[in-house]
C-alpha cells in the first residue's frame, strides 16, 4: 500500500514566498501505479479499484513502466466536476464500469508524482516534482492531466472565487522546496463547502446493508443527526468496518431511535466505540449531512 500525502485545513488563504497553490478537485483519491506488465489503481484507503475505472487503467498504460502518480479522479457533467457521479463510477461491478466508462468517462486530475522510469523521487522538492509531472503528461492529454499550479497568491485567491462554479471545492497549498510528505499532514486546504469529520454513532438499516449514518457533528447540540442515504460502496464500507469492531453482532437489534428529515423517529443500531467520518452539510438539518468517506486513517 502506498501511503498518500495528506492537507491539514485551514480557515485562511497561506501567503508566504516559496508556496505553490493548486485547485481542488472534488472527487476521488488515486494512486496510479505503472509497472512493466499493467495498471494497478490503489483508493486513499488503500484498497485496488482497477476494475472500477477501466479507462483510466487503459490510459494510463501511456505512461513509463516504473511511474507512480497521485491525483483525483473525477467525472465531469455540464461543465462542472460531479461528485455524485464519482461515488457511482467507484461503487461499479466490473461489468457495470465498462459501461459507464463510456457514458460517464473519467478524467485524473495528477497532482504529484512519485516515482518515475522506476525512480523514487518524493525526497525531491515539489518544485522539481511538478517539473517532472508537467513534462511526462503534457505530451498525453487527456483524460491523464496535472492539475493546474501558480505560485501567485492573488491568482490562487481569484481561482479561490471563481473556480467552484466548476466544481472545484478549494485550494491545496504546498511548499515549493517541500518532500512528499507521505501519511502526513504536510499540505495545506482551504476548502469552501463546510466538510468536516463527525462521530459515527450508529446506523440505520442492517449489519450486512446499512442504509444511512447516525452522526454528532462538532458544532451544536450534539443531537444525533441521520445522514442522506449512503452510496453502493459506503454500505459496503461501513457493513464491514461494523464488522470488524464486532459491531454487527453486540447490535444485532435497533436499541434507539433518531428523528430523520421527512420521516419521523427511526430506529439505528449503535455504534461502541464511534467510527469517523467526513461530512458535508450546508447547516446543522437541512438538507442532511452527506457522508463523503470514513476516516480510516484515523
Amino acid at each position: 500500500m502506498i501511503r498518500v500525502a495528506l492537507a491539514a485545513a485551514v480557515r485562511d488563504l497561506p501567503r508566504a514566498a516559496g508556496l505553490a497553490y493548486e485547485p481542488k478537485f472534488d472527487g476521488h483519491r488515486l494512486v496510479v501505479v505503472r509497472s512493466a506488465a499493467d495498471v494497478t489503481l490503489q483508493a486513499r484507503s488503500g484498497r485496488i479499484v482497477t476494475s472500477a475505472f477501466p479507462d483510466l487503467a487503459a490510459a494510463a498504460l501511456q505512461l513509463p513502466a516504473g511511474t507512480v502518480l497521485d491525483g483525483e479522479v473525477v467525472v465531469w457533467h455540464a461543465g462542472r466536476t460531479d461528485f455524485a457521479l464519482v461515488q457511482r463510477r467507484a461503487a461499479a461491478t466490473a461489468a457495470r464500469a465498462a459501461v459507464l466508462a463510456q457514458s460517464l468517462p473519467a478524467s485524473y486530475a495528477a497532482f504529484d508524482v512519485l516515482e518515475l522510469a522506476g525512480l523514487d523521487v518524493r525526497a525531491r522538492p515539489y518544485e522539481r516534482r511538478r517539473a517532472l509531472l508537467v513534462d511526462l503528461l503534457l505530451p498525453l492529454g487527456p483524460p491523464l492531466q496535472p492539475v493546474p499550479m501558480t505560485t501567485d497568491p492573488e491568482l490562487a485567491a481569484t481561482w479561490y472565487e471563481t473556480l467552484p462554479a466548476s466544481g472545484i471545492e478549494g485550494l491545496v497549498v504546498k511548499r515549493l522546496d517541500q518532500a512528499y510528505p507521505a501519511g502526513r499532514r504536510g499540505w495545506q486546504k482551504l476548502r469552501h463547502t463546510d466538510v468536516r469529520d463527525a462521530a459515527v454513532v450508529g446506523y440505520t438499516g442492517t449489519p450486512r446493508r446499512p442504509l444511512a449514518l447516525v452522526l454528532v457533528l462538532p458544532v451544536g447540540d450534539e443531537t444525533p443527526l441521520v445522514s442522506s442515504p449512503l452510496t453502493a460502496a459506503l454500505r459496503r464500507e461501513v457493513a464491514e468496518a461494523a464488522a470488524a469492531r464486532g459491531a454487527a453482532g453486540r447490535a444485532a437489534e435497533p436499541r434507539a431511535t433518531v428523528t430523520a428529515i421527512g420521516l419521523g423517529e427511526v430506529p439505528y443500531r449503535a455504534l461502541d466505540p464511534p467510527l469517523t467520518a467526513e461530512v458535508r452539510h450546508a447547516s446543522a438539518r437541512h438538507p442532511p449531512p452527506e457522508v463523503l468517506r470514513l476516516r480510516t486513517d484515523l
